[in-house]
Formats: C-alpha cells, structure tokens, sequence
C-alpha cells in the first residue's frame, strides 16, 4: 500500500498549494489557465482513446454505462456532497463536485494507475505508483488553483480504487488482463474528453452518469468473451 499512500499524499500536499495560491491569481490568468488545462486533459483523452483495440465495445460501453448512469443518477448524489462540502467551507471551495470529478477521473483512469497497483501489490514494486504520485502532486496544484477544494477529495477516491487493487491484486490479476486495462483505459479516457469540453464551457456533460461504462470492459471479457466463445465451439461441434 506504500505507493497509494503516497500517491495520496501527493495529490492533497499539491491541492493544499493549488488552494494556497489560487487567492493570488488573477481572474484573467486563472480563466486562461483552466482553459490550457482543458486542452491538456483532451490531448489526454484522445491519446487513450485511440488505443482500443475494440472500438465497438467502447461504444457500447458508453451507451450501458450511461444508461445505469442516468438511472442513479450519480451526478445528482454527487452535486449533493460537493454542496455540502461547499456549505461547511462557507463557498471558499469553489466547485467541490467539478473539481472532485474532475481530478478523480484523469488520477484514477490511466493505465499507470491499474498496472502500478497491480505491480504493488504483487512484486511489491511501487516505482510505477511514485512516478504517478510526482505528476498528480504538481497536476494538482494547478487543478485546485481553477477547480476548487474539490480535487482533495481526489486523494479518497485514488486512495479507495489503487488500494483495493493493490490488496486484492492476486486475486484480480487474472481479470484486469492487458486487454482489459487498455478497453477500461480508452472508455475511461472519452469520459476524460468529455471532461475538457465542459472545462472549455462548450459542453454540460454529466461525465459522473458515465462513470459505469469503465466497468463494462470487465464483464465483456470475463463474461461474454468465454461464452461466446464455448458456444462457438459447440455449434462447431454440432455442424
């Protein structure tokens, strides 16, 4: 759990800077900012995305998971606890649930995320993870300077996601397969597009009601995949 715990401790150390300065910076410097922010986030995006190998499960990857999205409805529980968090703070956080969404999607989506927890919890390997903890802890500052408080939180959900990973990964080494870190990497990567449009103010997307669609890769490969493929099998027997 080193390389969590430091990664963690990384992101709320860096947003804690972020914050510090963010009363320092103009309006004018700090709307540019966001927006250069939001241009790295799409590059980052759309470098993920075009990785897939399956561009068709992607898709339907992004229409089931919003569907059960939509259905709870996350983004609504989520505004929810960023406006009570808003409330404690006394409106100095500026926009928890965006800042918190935000930063835990572009933290906890990538690739590095899954194999450097995979690589901690099994060899005992945390390089991967430190490496990661450096580039969220300066990426953070930056965050909390336009996006708020809100990307603190951030270090919750890197902290829940890479350490579960990390502990269970004997037992989940079999399921996140190469195949399945890259499907997971490229939806979860759309949704990191989706992000930066909404930063530049084009879009309202509620990137939170697509968080679902990350998990239909796993069930694709470990579900369907082997079914489809017995059932192939046993049609080739019969014919």
């Amino acid at each position: 759990m080193l390389g969590t715990v430091v990664n963690s401790l990384a992101i709320i150390v860096g947003s804690l800077a972020g914050f510090v300065l963010k009363g320092g910076i103009p309006e004018r410097i700090n709307d540019s900012i966001m927006k250069g922010l939001a241009l790295c986030i799409m590059v980052i995006g759309i470098t993920g995305a075009i990785k897939s190998d399956n561009m068709i499960l992607v898709i339907c990857s992004i229409v089931i998971g919003t569907i059960i999205g939509e259905l709870v409805d996350i983004d609504k529980w989520l505004k929810r606890l960023g406006d009570l968090i808003e409330t404690k703070l006394q409106g100095r956080g500026g926009k928890v649930s965006e800042g918190f969404v935000t930063a835990s999607l572009v933290y906890c989506v990538g690739a590095m995320a899954i194999v450097g927890s995979l690589n901690s919890g099994l060899k005992g390997d945390h390089e991967i993870l430190f490496t990661k903890a450096m580039l969220d802890g300066i990426s953070s500052i930056m965050f909390t300077s336009t996006l708020g408080i809100g990307v603190t939180l951030s270090a919750v959900s890197v902290f829940i996601y890479q350490g579960l990973i990390t502990v269970g990964a004997s037992f989940i080494q079999g399921v996140l397969t190469q195949p399945v870190v890259t499907e997971i990497s490229a939806v979860g990567s759309l949704l990191i597009i989706g992000l930066g449009f909404n930063m530049m103010g084009l879009t309202k997307i509620k990137v939170a009601n697509l968080l679902p669609a990350i998990l239909i890769p796993i069930g694709y490969f470990t579900l369907y995949v082997p079914i489809a493929s017995s059932l192939g099998k046993y049609f080739y027997m019969l014919f």
